[in-house]
Order: C-alpha cells, then structure tokens, then sequence
C-alpha cells in the first residue's frame, strides 16, 4: 500500500543504478520522501486514508489546479460537479478577451466522494489559444464543497524554435566561471565589466557567439557567503558581487569627495587580486560598503528607474530586500538563528522590521536595479561585439535549504529531505547537494508561478539559458535526512508543464536552452527535450559508442552543446593527467582500489588519444599535453553541434579542477582564479595579451 501510495504521488519506489542493477527504496526513505510531500504514512490506516485521498482528488476540484497546453492542440478539460448539476467554462485570455468553451460529449460514471455524488464534465480547449498565461473560470450551478472554480491555463510553444544565428551554421563560443576572470581592476573577483571585455575580446579574435557563465545568482548578503554559485539563497535575483564598480550608473554624478572614496575602496578591494583564492568576503564587504556611499547620493536621483524593477518584481522583490535585511541583523540562517516569529515572511514581526527598516531595504532594491543594469548592458556590448546569442546564464538545480527563496517560497518547496545523485561512475558514493526541492503537487496548486517567475528573472539580460541538470524537469533524486544519497528516490515531475513553461518564457526572452543531461538520463528524455527544441549536453569524455570506443565525432548529436570537459571535471590537461582520479583518491571518493581506478581511467585517455591519431588530428597517440587538447577542439568541429563550448581554462592550459562533487571544505570548490599550466594566477590581461596555451 505504501508503494501505491508513492505510484500515486509520482514516487519512484524502485530504480536501477549506473550498473544497470535493480534497486529498491528502504521503506524508512519512502515514507520520508511522503512525508515530505504531506502524506501521512505513520501506520497503514493512515496511509490508507491517504491513499483514497490521492485518488479522488481530481473529483474533490471543480478545475484541475493548472492546465497546460501545446499551442494548436485542442485538449479536453474535465471538470466535476455535483452529479446533475450543470456549469459552463470560459477563458480569460492574458492580453485581453474572453473565449467560452464548448462542451462535449462525455460518458462516465458519478462516483461518490465524501458522501456527495459528483459527476464529471468534458469542454474543449480550442486549439487557437495563443500562447501565454491565461485564466479559467467554471460557473458551475452547484459548488463542490472545495470550491476551486478559477485555475491557471498555459498556452506554450510546441517547439522553441533555434535563433537564426544557429540556424544558419554552428556556433563556437566560450565557458567560464565569471567570478575566476579577474582584471588588474577587479575588485577582488571577477565582474561584468571583466565578462564585457572577456567577451568584446573573444567576439573579436576568436569569432565566439556566446560566453556561457556560471550561476550568477544571489548569494548570501554577509559572510560566510557561500562560495558555490550552484547553492544560492535565491535563484531569482542576481548576486551583487557581480557590479563592477568602474561602471556604476551614474558614478560622474556623485561629489567628487563620494567619487574619490568609492574608487579608494574599489582600489583596496582590488589588491585581493593578488591572492591564490577567491575571498568573497572581503570583496562584498568593501564592494558593498562602496555601494552605500553611492546609494545616498544615486537613490534619489534613480528612484524612477528602481521604481520600474519594483513594479516587476512586485512582493517577491520586497520579500528578497527584507530577507536581506534581516540576515544582516541575525545572520543568514533563517531557520537556525532566527527568532520564531520571523520565520514567515507575512507574519506581524516581520512587518515590523520591514517598517523600521526601510531604508536599508530600498538600499538592497537599488542594488538588485544597479546589477540588472549591468546585466543588461554587458549582454548589449556583447551583441553589439557581434555575438549571436551572447551571455548564456546559467540557472542551479536549487537553493541553499536557509536562503532568501527557502524562507519566502513557504511549502512550495519540500522540507526535510535534499536533492541529490544517486552513484555513479564519478561519484559513486552518490550525492547530496543540501537542497530542498520543488513539490510537484504545491507548483501545480499555485499555476507553476514560482518556476516562471525564476526564469523569468535568469533570463532577464541574457540570450540563452543553461539548465543545470535538466533531467530535474522530469525527476530528482530526494535524499531523505539521516539516510545516505545512496537510500534516495526518484520522484516525478509534471515535464509536460515545466518544459512547456520554460520553452514560453525562453521564446519570449528570444534565448537559447541548454540542458545538461548528463548522468543518469532515462532515453525518453532525451527524445522528449529535442522534441521541445531544446538542446542537449555532450561532453568528448563522456560520449563512447557501444563498441567502447569514443564515439566518432559525424555521430554526435545535432541539437547538443558539444564540449570537451565541464565545470564538474578538471580541465583538459589536467584530465590527461588524471588529476581527478589523484583528488578523488587524496580526499577518499573512490569506492574501488586506486590503482584499478587510475588503470581504467588512463585506458580511457588513451582511447580518445588514439581515436584522435586516427583522425589525422594527432601526429602520434602519445603526443603532448597540449596538442592533444587543441586537437580535442577539433575534434568537436568535425561534429555536427550547433553549439561548441571552449572552456577559457582549456585556454590557458589550467590543470586544477574547480569544484570536487562530493566535497564541501576538503577542496576549495569555487574559490580559485584562473590559472596557468604553473597553477600561478592568470589575470584577463595575461589571457587576453598572451598565446592560448591549450
């Protein structure tokens, strides 16, 4: 009964791994996984209650919660009354108007539910619609006792269609953690002036059509800030440390007294340049000081401009700029170190501390504009360079669990379990990535506006979008807490309606969508997102055919970024040289003997170092470091890719890798610059003076 109750519910109660065994779910984490979903599971009456509760939800609703429909597909839409009673439906179109909807023939028995006979009702969903967000309305003679006679009705694009520029012919462009690109002006990590000139630099010498970027979403508004840009506190808004102070709006407008102090403090924040790693602390807290001196004189004068980000972002943006506030007041960890009384963005307290707090939290709206701007900006200098698409954004599969999202979101978002990986090749202890995810049924109940809104907000100042882990629009692996990532569950998502929405949003943004469908990735998907226009991952380490062999390049897929390595891999060279089976080992990830790792590793290296001999692209297969990452870069032309990704530490020959998954202290994950073949910082000057090393 438990495992129909996780059928039910979209809970994957059994499983096979990357070695292609049968797994099942312990019954301890599939009774937390719905518990987590609002299932009461404690002994079989209740989970037999629940169960029949599942069942008949759909007859409890006059209108199924949201409805989603594929432009120029007419969709029937049930509905359900008390049995005999009649009621008409209409639409409420987003730009205007009104459509009523025609019923139509449609047998089925009543069923009893909760003492009441309901009977259940078909219309037409004309297939005319136009895209957009749209209302519907039931009238119905006779409520059911639930009422929910409004739901939210998605008209979205069959396919989002390729912009011209990929259509015409493939594309190169470049990748980077933006936060490692530091200039001698930097004010101690790497900016959107830095991404302007990386770009404007790239667009020029290299004809790139895109920088593909980290997440550059917020993070925590005093330290510890959490240096993962892939655990941010909120995936909607913009990390601020990303302003380049040599390019405030406005900055000839302040006294020069002002202008003169906020340049001595970008200078002194320019001096952590000079360090072996990252400090966002120290950058944030002399950046951020700056930004105050600005924001006296600046706010007043920019108040129109903010006053249009407010109207957009409406309450979300109040409630980002009041959670700010208030960590700066008790610290970042809402749940842990707050007050009980704030633990609600609604509640009377909080009032309170919006209301004394005003002005700082007009401050933190200020910044959210002056980073928007810069956005948007640094993406029109990269057009005007002549990119294609220009900046692609990236957006995290989730958020820090004490974040600004996970104290504003409420239950949208499951609590007491993390998404995570279950083992594979690379990690093969599994993984927990300390997030809450979404809940499925709480996203449909409230018309799928928090997904929107997010995107709406990553897409805003970029011409294409990458989806970390894409396969989380079909499922994510929940790991309950006190059970290891191994003793996780796939649970199942509505793909039809996050895809679909997500296709909208980017075809009205005019962007690209990347997936990342790496790992484990059921074929289907695969099948279903080029259907839906949207492209693929390929990585040259990751791609063998079934003769075990690289897979030769004329075979890789079409709609796929191509690349040779990824953010969650060292770089080329540091790949040939098996830098991450030495990590691995130094910092105890390896579940088999070292030695038979390193052996079936370096047979891999000399399986693609081969193939590329083969190719005429190598001379030899025991050729140098260097040549054979230059020759993986040609390798990637002869595919039919419409996008081809260059990593910039592929560039300039860096060994180290940036992040370790599975780790969280016991590597400098997200805190090293950009370096050379010496491991020695590069600066973008160096990159951009000297010759490509990879």
């Amino acid at each position: 009964m438990l495992e129909e109750l996780a059928a039910a519910k979209g809970v994957d109660a059994h499983w096979w791994d990357w070695r292609g065994e049968h797994r099942r779910v312990p019954g301890s984490a599939l009774r937390a996984v719905l518990e987590a979903m609002g299932e009461d599971v404690t002994d079989d009456a209740a989970t037999a209650t629940a169960l029949e509760r599942v069942r008949t939800a759909p007859w409890r609703r006059t209108l199924p919660p949201t409805v989603v429909q594929r432009e120029g597909d007419p969709l029937r839409l049930l509905v359900h009354v008390p049995h005999g009673s009649a009621v008409t439906v209409h639409v409420q179109l987003e730009g205007g108007g009104r459509r009523d909807l025609v019923q139509v023939e449609h047998v089925v028995d009543p069923r009893e539910v909760d003492g009441v006979l309901v009977g259940e009702a078909a219309f037409e969903l004309p297939a005319d619609l136009p895209l957009g967000w749209h209302e519907l309305l039931a009238r119905p003679e006779v409520p059911l006792v639930e009422g929910t006679e409004q739901a939210t009705l998605v008209t979205v694009p069959q396919r989002l269609e390729l912009p011209a520029v990929l259509r015409e012919a493939p594309r190169a462009g470049l990748m980077t953690q933006l936060y490692q690109v530091r200039s001698a002006g930097s004010q101690g990590i790497g900016d959107l002036g830095d991404l302007v000139a990386l770009g404007e630099w790239t667009a020029r010498e290299h004809d790139a059509h895109f920088v593909l970027v980290n997440p550059m979403h917020a993070a925590e508004p005093v330290p510890p800030m959490e240096p993962s840009p892939y655990l941010p506190t909120s995936r909607r808004f913009v990390d601020p440390i990303y302003i380049d102070l040599r390019r405030l709006p406005g900055l000839d407008l302040l006294p020069a007294p002002v202008r003169e102090e906020v340049e001595t403090l970008a200078d002194r924040a320019a001096r952590l340049n000079a360090a072996d790693t990252i400090d966002r602390d120290a950058a944030w807290a002399l950046k951020g000081a700056a930004l105050r001196l600005a924001y006296r004189h600046l706010g007043p004068r920019q108040a129109d401009e903010v006053a249009r980000l407010h109207a957009r972002e409406g309450q979300a943006l109040v409630d980002f700029a009041t959670w700010c506030s208030l960590a700066a007041e008790h610290g970042s960890l809402w749940e842990s170190e707050w007050p009980e009384e704030l633990h609600t963005p609604t509640s009377p307290a909080v009032e309170a501390h919006r209301f004394a707090h005003r002005g700082e939290i007009s401050f933190v709206v200020w910044v959210q504009w002056v980073v928007r701007s810069q956005l948007t900006e640094a993406q029109q200098r990269l057009r005007d360079a002549g990119m294609g698409i220009g900046l692609v954004a990236d957006l995290a599969v989730g958020i820090h669990p004490e974040g600004a999202d996970a104290w504003s979101l409420g239950d949208a978002l499951a609590r007491g379990v993390d998404v995570g990986a279950p083992p594979d090749q690379f990690n093969q202890l599994g993984q927990n990535w300390s997030q809450p995810p979404w809940r499925p049924d709480r996203l449909a109940e409230l018309g799928y506006a928090p997904f929107r809104d997010m995107l709406r907000g990553v897409l805003a100042g970029a011409g294409g979008l990458r989806i970390d882990h894409v396969i989380g629009l079909f499922r994510l692996w929940w790991v309950p807490e006190g059970h290891t990532p191994g003793d996780g569950a796939y649970v199942r998502y509505d793909h039809e309606a996050l895809v679909g929405i997500l296709a909208l949003e980017a075809q009205r943004a005019g962007a690209v969508v990347i997936g990342e469908d790496l790992g484990v990735v059921e074929p289907w998907v695969r099948d279903h997102l080029v259907e839906r226009g949207i492209l693929g991952t390929s990585v040259v380490w990751f791609e063998w055919g079934a003769d075990g062999r690289p897979l030769p390049p004329e075979d890789y897929r079409e709609l796929c970024l191509a690349t040779v390595t990824t953010h969650d891999l060292p770089p080329s060279a540091g790949y040939l040289a098996l830098e991450h089976v030495d990590l691995r080992e130094r910092l105890g990830l390896l579940t088999r003997p070292v030695d038979e790792e390193r052996a079936a590793e370096a047979a891999s290296v000399q399986a693609v170092r081969e193939a590329l001999a083969e190719r005429g692209l190598l001379e030899t297969a025991d050729a140098e470091v260097a040549d054979v990452v230059a020759a993986l870069h040609r390798w990637l032309e002869l595919t039919p890719a419409r996008l081809r990704g260059i990593a910039l530490t592929d560039l300039v020959g860096d060994v180290r890798a940036i992040n370790q998954p599975g780790t969280d202290e016991e590597y400098p994950n997200w805190r090293l610059p950009l370096a050379g073949p010496d491991r020695r910082p590069l600066s973008l000057e160096d990159v951009v003076a000297g010759p490509a090393r990879g």
